[in-house]
């Protein structure tokens, strides 16, 4: 089955329709996309470049950028977790997703805002939390939220995205449980291999945003 994305509105020059762009053109004329995704997209553009700062950082990757986007400041703010996870959500709900969650920490906010939408959708959606080990106590969890089944359809996400190391150590522990996961999304994706390294493994990566769209 085809990823299919969701239009996407950086500015008022550019549409950017990831997944089956040439369907979803026959479907509404390009002019009701911008009108309908403008403004979305313009308002959390605004709060991720409030959140983009220059100087030199060492990203978790381990890769030395001149940029740095802390994410959560988008997510855990009240509008940017209403904004990103409606967008998420279209992408769900178009691609039959059944299962969404992803690495801690930087998918603990969307996944929690995306619960929420598909509640009040009436979109039934598992929602969960990979740890960086498993619990030491009680039940010794890795994977955090109701249960998975081979069954699911399982789509990982994060905030952002470097070379994918959280994104593929997530995929890798839900694969050795024997779930399927062909799929991940991101709010921006820094363009540095995330995209190569992820599709290695058979996953596709889209990304709502590139960092490009920031700068």
């Amino acid at each position: 089955m085809d990823f299919v994305g969701f239009p996407v509105v950086p500015n008022e020059h550019q549409i950017d329709v990831f997944g089956r762009d040439d369907r979803i053109g026959k479907l509404v004329p390009r002019v009701v996309i911008i009108l309908y995704m403008s403004k979305l997209t313009r308002k959390l553009v605004k709060l991720l470049k409030r959140s983009l700062i220059k100087g030199d950082f060492v990203l978790t990757s381990g890769k030395v950028s001149n940029y740095y986007l802390n994410g959560r400041n988008v997510t855990l703010h009240p509008e940017g977790a209403f904004l990103s996870s409606h967008l998420f959500f279209e992408v769900i709900k178009k691609n039959k997703i059944t299962a969404v969650g992803g690495p801690t920490l930087g998918a603990d906010p969307l996944v929690g805002a995306i619960a929420y939408i598909a509640y009040a959708k009436k979109y039934r959606l598992k929602t969960f939390i990979v740890r960086k080990a498993p619990k030491s106590h009680a039940d010794k969890k890795q994977i955090e939220g109701p249960k998975l089944n081979k069954k699911d359809i399982v789509l990982i996400i994060d905030d952002t995205a470097t070379t994918g190391k959280s994104l593929i150590d997530s995929a890798k522990i839900l694969r050795n449980l024997g779930l399927r996961v062909a799929k991940a999304l991101v709010l921006v994706d820094r363009e540095e291999g995330a995209r190569e390294n992820l599709n290695k493994i058979g996953i596709e990566l889209k990304s709502i945003f590139t960092l490009r769209d920031l700068l």
